[in-house]
């Protein structure tokens, strides 16, 4: 069963306004308005889903909508994976957004023999992740999102399902499973922690909620506002952060949620990202300069170490 309308009622209430974020400055993120479909952008190379049909889905009293967004640019080699992961979900609220930089690949091929079951996906040009995360949310009807990257996907059809169960729709705004790490070939690289009970000081040293395994009340977003394009790789972390002082709920459940691949953009940049996360904790002021800088110094330090220690034993089995 899912839960979907033909036409809307909303239609009318919902203008289709997208504001450019050219500026990225707290209060210019913090508006943005719902929109059904996007206004075409450049390089426009096509549209459709079940919302150019004229079906929108919505949230019950007792099924939440969860809207899952997935950025891609030229993934024809594990998008269709990442497509079934969602569509074959069990929970029986789910609406699917597809945002593609314009590819150049067989991607849109894959998008559109899927169509019947995407809600809405659009091509065309974008500014990065972040800007095609904030269309995702822009699109959003859910009381929750999630965000897939091409290449990640859901751990198993009842993922979804076991996340959602027995929250508080209303007052929980994060809920937080595990993720599997794996490689560019799928293999498992590691299981991320599981923690009873969050603590926020974790996210001085890392992204501890990865967003693959993540759900983010739609509250969240009209309080914080959308991603910055100013962020190469830890947009998601800069976007948590910003909450810092009086951070929300997070539910946490010992789960594997789902799948994150290890080839994506941040794939053996290391460094450029630990430099992201230093401007970023020190914009969001989330600790005086002297612990900040220690704490850098710290994850530096524990590269160095790993990557000695790596090219040691690669050395002796050579």
């Amino acid at each position: 069963m899912r839960f979907w309308a033909k036409g809307l009622s909303r239609a009318n209430e919902i203008a289709p306004l997208l504001i450019k974020e050219k500026s990225c400055d707290k209060k210019t993120m913090n508006k943005f308005n719902v929109v059904l479909f996007l206004p075409e952008g450049a390089g426009r190379k096509g549209e459709g889903g079940l919302r150019k049909q004229g079906c929108f889905k919505t949230s019950t009293l007792d099924k939440p909508l969860i809207t899952v967004v997935t950025a891609v640019f030229n993934g024809e080699k594990h998008l269709e994976e990442t497509i079934k992961s969602v569509i074959n979900q069990t929970y029986e609220n789910v609406e699917y957004i597809i945002i593609d930089g314009g590819s150049t690949d067989a991607t849109l091929d894959i998008i559109k023999k899927y169509e019947g079951n995407i809600d809405y996906w659009v091509s065309e040009d974008d500014e990065g992740i972040s800007d095609a995360f904030n269309k995702g949310v822009r699109l959003t009807l859910g009381t929750y999102i999630n965000f897939q990257g091409d290449g990640d996907g859901y751990y198993e059809k009842n993922s979804l399902q076991n996340l959602i169960a027995d929250v508080n729709f209303i007052d929980d705004i994060f809920i937080s499973g595990r993720v599997q790490r794996v490689s560019a070939v799928g293999n498992e690289i590691y299981i991320s922690k599981y923690f009873k009970k969050f603590n926020k000081k974790s996210l001085l040293f890392k992204m501890s909620i990865p967003h693959q395994g993540l759900l983010t009340h739609i509250s969240y977003f009209k309080r914080y506002g959308l991603f910055d394009l100013n962020n190469t790789f830890c947009m998601d972390y800069e976007h948590l952060l910003r909450s810092y002082e009086k951070f929300p709920n997070v539910v946490t459940k010992d789960l594997i949620v789902a799948r994150w691949r290890s080839d994506g953009l941040g794939t053996d940049r290391d460094l450029e990202i630990f430099k992201e996360y230093d401007k970023i904790k020190k914009e969001n002021k989330v600790a005086i300069a002297p612990i900040l800088m220690c704490i850098n110094f710290w994850i530096l330090f524990k590269f160095s170490i790993k990557e000695i220690t790596y090219k040691y034993f690669l050395k002796k089995t050579d």
